[in-house]
C-alpha cells in the first residue's frame, strides 16, 4: 500500500502577538491567553519582544535590565520610536526612565517626602472625598436613573488627592487635567506625528506650570508634597529644578491616572461577578486583599518595559543585548501555570493575590503603590456597602489604550 502525500503547501501563518486588533482594548484578555499558550517569550517582526508568563516577567522586572530608551540597539526598528517619544517626553529625568545610580538617588529623594506614614494619614480625608463622591452618585440616579462611575467617583477622587497632596493651586486643576489626560499617552505605543505635537505641547506646557508652582513653593512653603520634595535632602544631595519638575509630573500623572483605572476596572469586575460583590459586601476584613485582586484580575496597567544590557536568556531563548522586551503584566497576572486553572476567574478571597505584578516590580516598583490601595480599599468598599443594588446601566466606554487601559465612562444605577 502506497504512502499518500499531501501536494497542499503548509498555509499555517507564523503566530504574530497583534495588540493593535479589532477589539484588543476591549478584552486583552483572550490575545493574552494565546500569548502564554503559543510562544510565552514572543519576538515579535516589528522589532521588539513580549513576555507573558508570571516567572518570566517578575524575573525581568527584577532584573538589571534597563528602563533607558537611548540603550535600544541602533540597528533596531524600535530604535526611532523610542526617540521620537523621548523627545516630547517630559518624563525623561524622572525614575520612570532613568537607571541607577541616578534611579536609587532620585528614589531616595523624592521617598523622604513621599512616606507610607504622610499616606496612611490621608484616610480621614480619602474617606471624605468618597462619601462626597458617593452622594453625588446618588443624587445624579435619583436625577436622571443612572450615573457616571468614572465621571464621579473613579476620576475625582485621586486627581483630587494628588492636587492636594503636592499642593498643586486650585485654579490650575482643570487646565492641568486637561494636560495630564494628553500627556499620559506618551506611555502608550505612538506613531501618530500629530499626537506627538500634542503630547510635546502638553509636556512643555505642564512643565512650565509646575515650574512656576515650585517657584511659588519656594517663596512661600506650605504643608505639603511638594515643599517637601524642594526641601529633601540627603547628605548634601537635593533634587535640581529640572529633576525636581520631572519628579512632580510623575507623580502628578501617575498619581491619578492609574487609580482611575483601579477604581474603575475593579469596580466593572464585581458588577460583572455577583457573586464576588456579595462577598465582598459582606466581608469587610477582605477589603485589603479584594484590592490586591482586582489589580491582579485587570491591571491599571498592563505592561512595563525594559531594555536589555547583555544578552538575557528566559524561557528557553536569548534575547539579544540592545532588545526593547514588553513585561506583559496584564498577561502575567493570569498565567495559569502560576494562578492555576481558575487565574481567568475572580476571587476577592484569593490567598495569594497580593502576587500579582501590577505595580511592577524589582528596583521601579511603584512608589505610589500605598496610595493608590488606600484609594481603592476606601473608594470600592463603601460604594459597594453604599449601594447593594449597584448595577451596570447601559454600555462602557473604553479609553482605547493598550497599556492604562480602562474606561471612560461606566453607567451604573442603583
Amino acid at each position: 500500500m502506497s504512502e499518500t502525500v499531501s501536494t497542499q503547501p503548509n498555509t499555517a501563518e507564523p503566530y504574530i502577538f497583534n495588540p493593535f486588533a479589532p477589539g484588543f482594548t476591549v478584552d486583552p484578555y483572550p490575545s493574552y491567553a494565546e500569548l502564554r499558550a503559543k510562544d510565552p517569550v514572543h519576538e515579535h517582526p516589528l522589532g521588539f519582544w513580549v513576555l507573558g508568563g508570571h516567572d518570566d516577567v517578575v524575573a525581568l522586572l527584577r532584573s538589571k535590565n534597563s528602563v533607558d530608551d537611548r540603550n535600544v540597539a541602533p540597528d533596531n526598528p524600535m530604535t526611532q520610536l523610542a526617540e521620537e517619544a523621548r523627545s516630547g517626553r517630559a518624563l525623561a529625568l524622572s525614575m520612570l526612565d532613568r537607571d541607577p545610580p541616578d534611579h536609587s538617588r532620585l528614589r531616595k529623594l523624592v521617598t523622604k517626602a513621599f512616606t507610607v506614614r504622610a499616606v496612611e494619614a490621608l484616610e480621614p480625608r480619602v474617606v471624605e472625598l468618597v462619601d462626597a463622591a458617593l452622594d453625588r452618585i446618588e443624587r445624579r440616579i435619583a436625577e436622571d436613573g443612572r450615573a457616571d462611575l468614572v465621571a464621579e467617583l473613579a476620576y475625582p477622587l485621586p486627581f483630587t488627592v494628588i492636587c492636594e497632596m503636592l499642593g498643586m493651586p486650585q485654579t490650575d486643576h482643570d487646565r492641568l487635567r486637561e494636560l495630564a489626560g494628553t500627556l499620559v499617552r506618551s506611555l502608550e505605543p505612538v506613531t501618530d506625528p500629530e499626537l506627538l505635537a500634542a503630547i510635546s505641547a502638553a509636556g512643555t506646557e505642564i512643565s512650565a506650570r509646575i515650574a512656576q508652582v515650585i517657584e511659588d513653593k519656594r517663596r512661600s512653603p506650605g504643608e505639603d508634597l511638594l515643599t517637601a520634595l524642594i526641601q529633601a535632602e540627603d547628605d548634601g544631595d537635593a533634587l535640581t529644578d529640572a529633576e525636581l519638575v520631572s519628579q512632580v509630573t510623575l507623580l502628578y500623572v501617575a498619581g491619578h491616572e492609574t487609580t482611575v483605572n483601579l477604581i474603575a476596572n475593579g469596580s466593572i469586575a464585581l458588577l460583572r461577578n455577583p457573586g464576588q460583590f456579595a462577598l465582598l459586601a459582606a466581608r469587610p476584613d477582605l477589603d485589603a486583599n479584594a484590592v490586591e485582586e482586582l489589580l491582579r484580575y485587570d491591571s491599571p496597567v498592563q505592561q512595563s518595559r525594559r531594555i536589555t544590557l547583555e544578552p538575557y536568556q528566559v524561557g528557553g531563548r536569548v534575547i539579544p543585548a540592545g532588545a526593547f522586551v514588553i513585561a506583559n503584566l496584564a498577561s502575567a497576572n493570569r498565567d495559569e501555570a502560576f494562578w492555576g486553572p481558575d487565574a481567568d476567574q475572580l476571587r476577592v478571597d484569593r490567598r495569594n493575590a497580593r502576587a500579582q505584578v501590577s505595580f511592577g516590580g524589582g528596583p521601579h516598583h511603584c512608589l505610589g503603590a500605598a496610595l493608590a490601595r488606600l484609594e481603592g480599599r476606601v473608594a470600592i468598599g463603601r460604594l459597594i456597602r453604599r449601594f447593594p443594588g449597584l448595577a451596570l446601566d447601559g454600555e462602557i466606554t473604553w479609553n482605547g489604550r493598550l497599556n492604562l487601559r480602562g474606561p471612560v465612562a461606566v453607567p451604573i444605577t442603583a
